[in-house]
């Protein structure tokens, strides 16, 4: 998420990540979590980290996708197979 903040000495854009449960750890302890974790201006570690995590974890979510199709798509054939050899059994 990105939003503009403004200061006495101009405005700039800041970032953050968003969950929607709260996952972040918040303070030294890390006792209690966020639904937010404040990442600064781009640019900053924080900020290029987090968007390489999201950048990998929209790949691995793609992969999953892939797979699951590609497994729909045999359990299609095996079951087709499965019945043209029932049919030619039978006949």
């Amino acid at each position: 998420m990105r939003y503009q903040v403004k200061n006495k000495t101009g405005e700039y854009w800041y970032y953050k990540l968003q969950a929607l449960e709260a996952i972040f750890p918040t303070g030294e302890g890390g006792d209690k979590l966020s639904k937010y974790k404040h990442l600064g201006k781009a640019g900053t570690p924080a900020h290029i980290c987090a968007v390489l995590q999201v950048a990998k974890r929209n790949q691995i979510d793609e992969l999953r996708r892939a797979i699951n199709s590609l497994t729909d798509s045999w359990l299609e054939v095996l079951f087709e197979q499965e019945k043209d050899s029932k049919k030619a059994a039978s006949k």
